[in-house]
């Protein structure tokens, strides 16, 4: 009687081994099934994800995927620095780089120092990234005798950079739907003060009455944002409000999230 429970916990015990292997078998297989498309199917999957922080952790996976993550066709660079004005994706301001992509396209703006912004026209669907690891460290500055650092004319975001004006106002909201994410708005401190907005939106029914859709997706939204300096955080001569608004007191500053839409 012994043996037959023996041989039966030992048929048991194979059983469950060879379930074990053949799960493990197509674990490896299936976890192997992404690599084995081309190069130009990956590129178009990493394109579908938000490139920070999504995109940037794809490249972190190995050598393959750096390459790919990394390619020009996915991201366009700013970098001051820059000796090589011939390297594919990578330019010297931010003007030549908003000229040269296509809608749908990432610039990637390198931290340290000022890129200059004056009157800065963005007429197509672009996301503008601040590359340090806060957005105290990459800055757009806009000196006075210009309207605006950036003037926005279509849906775009953009994410953890400080952008800076003299005189006038940091961000010139004409038409589109503007995302604006953990990013400083710096009005600097002076005598006109009452002429400086951080964001001026200029958006009415008036230039969209044709077209619904366009109507109703114009305005701008703004989370964990601080907003230093000028008469008011927000100044509007469209038909948007300002709506939801939300503030947290930090203990050095002092973060806002709102909406600025039609009613």
């Amino acid at each position: 009687m012994e043996e037959v429970v023996e041989e039966i916990e030992q048929k048991r015990w194979r059983r469950s081994l060879t379930k074990t292997k053949r799960s493990r078998s197509s674990s490896k297989s299936s976890s192997c099934l992404i690599n084995n498309l081309d190069d130009g199917c990956l590129m178009h999957i990493f394109s579908f994800l938000s490139p920070i922080p999504d995109r940037y952790n794809t490249a972190l996976v190995c050598h393959r995927w750096l390459y790919l993550a990394c390619h020009p066709r996915l991201w366009l660079r700013v970098d001051r620095s820059v000796k090589d004005v011939l390297e594919p994706g990578v330019f010297p301001n931010l003007e030549t780089a908003v000229e040269a992509a296509r809608p749908g396209d990432t610039i990637l703006i390198a931290a340290g120092g000022r890129h200059l912004a004056y009157n800065i026209q963005i007429k197509k669907r672009l996301c503008l990234i601040g590359a340090g690891e806060q957005p105290d460290e990459t800055t757009i500055y806009c000196s006075r005798g210009s309207d605006s650092a950036l003037e926005l004319l279509s849906t775009c975001k953009l994410a953890n950079l400080t952008v800076k004006a003299e005189l006038g106002c940091c961000l010139l909201h004409r038409s589109g739907r503007v995302t604006i994410e953990g990013c400083v708005l710096q009005c600097e401190t002076n005598p006109l003060d009452h002429l400086s907005c951080p964001i001026v939106s200029t958006a009415s029914a008036q230039t969209v009455i044709s077209s619904h859709v366009k109507c109703s997706n114009d305005g701008v939204s703004v989370f964990r944002t601080r907003i230093e300096g000028g008469a008011k955080a927000v100044l509007t001569s469209g038909d948007l409000t300002l709506q939801r608004v939300r503030v947290i007191y930090a203990r050095t500053s002092i973060f806002f999230w709102f909406d600025v839409e039609h009613q």
